[in-house]
């Protein structure tokens, strides 16, 4: 008898046979939910299967079967007989294949070989007190990648991150990389700490990990950029913060943060901080921490990811401000219980530079580079730019009360797996499309006899299938073709990579919520007036129409976004379904060929 385990790429594989795929008639009382059977392809060993027999079922009886099946079964180890547990490599429809084994009566589970990795856990000594990284899941995150190649401009009071005159490198940045800075308050080249807060929070985004000294960092695998704006007493100047968003822009950063805030609006910051994102840098700031209901400049600019603080409760904490311009919550600590509840970092000592300290701080200035270090992930991950990074970020995002944002935690609580696995899944806009296609095919079963026009005749007109792309998907491919124009060439790619209703960012500016007006019927609703006399608009206006309800149904079922002038946030999917239905209506009328 031939034993069989397979190894792929040095790494042991084990399964999961907890879930079986047969009706509650067969030893079972219930399906496995839904959730389980969408299997993260990261998971699934590729053309591998596993098969449970019943207890008692032997090599010759499944050796019977399996020429039926198309696969070679055989047990996956010597421990294996009793319990007939099997394994096939090779399997090319595994879909299939899987679909003819569950129908067989000795069958009690059958399914993709999956892979079980453990969870990374560092060996930094006092990693167990960072109930932050916790928090977001960051074990499960640091499977998928750790930020590496991507920068991240720290704009605070410096970086201990080197041995110069009286400064020292802290000993938990032994490491790191780190790309040369600029010091704005002192005009050197030399962005040095002389205050403790600036190495605080690079130490969250970047902290040397699994290095048996101190604590760990978010992107522990990210380039540091640091830069000197603040000064020894954790003050900066307007003209010194926006010289600094444009210095790291046009250096190589990828994402800027900015754990600082406070005074009125500043134009000159603003268009800081629209020029570093149309650099397609992802600029993350502070919330602030007044507890109030007001977010401080510069998160409140447009363009600016503004983040709100959790305690290790995961609610708001005391201190953090919250508001309509929030975007999305991190832990940022909450100290009335002690030490222990704030967010842990080495740092230097105020008092003497020279000297290192583990120091607990709580702030919205500790949530904010939680949230940058993610984003620096989502770029290692893939992501083009600031919109599909803000897209993976808030998909992933924990949703509070039930709400698909609010005022005190925006999107929702940050969870770096959960937004690494909406990037890898979701930076595509092809969702939109496949439900709009669903929708045309319910559309076109309503209709009846010669008003129903041939699937394919539909689908392939130009003038239908046009509209229907560039209302769901946009024209993805100039991003790809022509992501680094600049000028007018470049709002035009960033334009029309963008499905329609998406169009209004550009239109009226990246806001914390979208139109009302543009996910809605209204532009199809428009168009269609003219096509009601003009019979050459109504395949245009039919796929626009379809696109649009397409968008607006996949929009509520993820999880509507956060729109402008609604009186209460639970409106949102209420408004999104209505005007599905009106596009659907608008859709089928184009359609309808007219009867002789």
């Amino acid at each position: 008898m031939r034993m069989v385990r397979r190894t792929l790429g040095g790494a042991v594989l084990a399964v999961t046979l907890a879930t079986a795929c047969t009706p509650p008639s067969r030893e079972q009382e219930a399906l496995p939910p839904a959730e389980a059977l969408a299997l993260d392809p990261m998971d699934v060993v590729e053309n591998a299967i596993v098969v449970d027999f019943k207890d008692g079922t032997t090599k010759a009886d499944f050796d019977a079967w399996e020429a039926d099946w198309g696969v070679d079964l055989e047990l996956n180890s010597v421990e294996s007989a009793d319990e007939a547990l099997t394994l096939a490599v090779g399997v090319d429809d595994v879909e299939g294949v899987l679909a003819r084994i569950r129908q067989h009566p000795e069958v009690e589970a059958a399914e993709p070989l999956m892979e079980v990795r453990a969870s990374y856990t560092p060996n930094d000594p006092r990693y167990s007190e960072q109930w932050n990284l916790k928090m977001i899941d960051m074990p499960m995150a640091w499977e998928r990648n750790r930020g590496k190649g991507v920068v991240v401009a720290v704009l605070d009071t410096g970086i201990a991150y080197e041995d110069h005159d009286e400064f020292k490198q802290v000993p938990d940045l032994k490491g790191v990389k780190f790309v040369k800075g600029f010091d704005f308050v002192n005009d050197d080249e030399h962005a040095n700490d002389d205050h403790g807060h600036g190495t605080h929070v690079a130490g969250t985004i970047a902290q040397a990990t699994n290095n048996k000294e101190g604590v760990a960092g978010v992107a522990f695998e990210a380039t540091l950029m640091p830069v000197k704006v603040l000064n020894h007493f954790g003050g900066g100047t307007t003209a010194d913060i926006a010289d600094a968003i444009r210095f790291a822009a046009d250096k190589g950063a990828n994402v800027i943060n900015m754990s600082l805030g406070g005074g009125g609006y500043s134009q000159v910051m603003a268009s800081a901080v629209e020029y570093a994102r149309k650099k397609g840098v992802t600029v993350v700031a502070a919330a602030g921490n007044g507890g109030r209901a007001r977010v401080e400049y510069p998160a409140a600019y447009p363009g600016a990811v503004a983040v709100s603080a959790v305690g290790p409760d995961g609610t708001l904490a005391p201190y953090s401000s919250y508001g309509k311009e929030l975007d999305i919550a991190a832990p940022g600590g909450d100290k009335r219980r002690g030490d222990q509840g704030g967010v842990l970092q080495n740092t230097i000592d105020p008092r003497d530079p020279a000297r290192s300290v583990y120091a607990s701080y709580q702030g919205t200035s500790m949530a904010t580079p939680h949230v940058a270090a993610v984003a620096a992930m989502l770029y290692a991950a893939g992501a083009k730019g600031p919109d599909e990074v803000e897209k993976a970020l808030y998909a992933g995002a924990k949703k509070m009360a039930g709400q698909a944002w609010t005022e005190q935690y925006g999107h929702g609580l940050l969870n770096a797996e959960a937004s690494l696995a909406a990037a890898r899944g979701g930076m595509s806009q092809w969702p939109p499309l496949y439900w709009a296609l669903a929708l045309l095919a319910f559309i076109l079963l309503t209709l009846r006899g010669r008003a129903r026009p041939g699937y394919l005749n539909v689908l392939l007109k130009p003038a239908f299938l046009v509209p229907l792309l560039l209302s769901t998907v946009g024209a993805f491919f100039l991003r790809s073709w022509f992501g680094g124009a600049e000028g007018a060439a470049g709002e035009v790619v960033q334009v029309a990579s963008l499905p329609i209703p998406d169009w209004e960012r550009i239109i009226f500016g990246r806001g914390k919520t979208v139109s009302p007006l543009f996910y809605s019927a209204l532009i199809p609703l428009l168009l269609s007036l003219p096509a009601i006399k003009w019979r050459g608009l109504r395949a245009a206006t039919g796929g626009l129409a379809l696109g649009f309800a397409g968008f607006l149904a996949y929009s509520a079922w993820a999880g509507a976004p956060a729109l402008a002038w609604m009186p209460f946030t639970f409106l949102a999917k209420p408004w999104l379904g209505f005007n599905t239905v009106v596009c659907l209506v608008i859709a089928r009328a184009m359609l309808k060929k007219e009867e002789l």
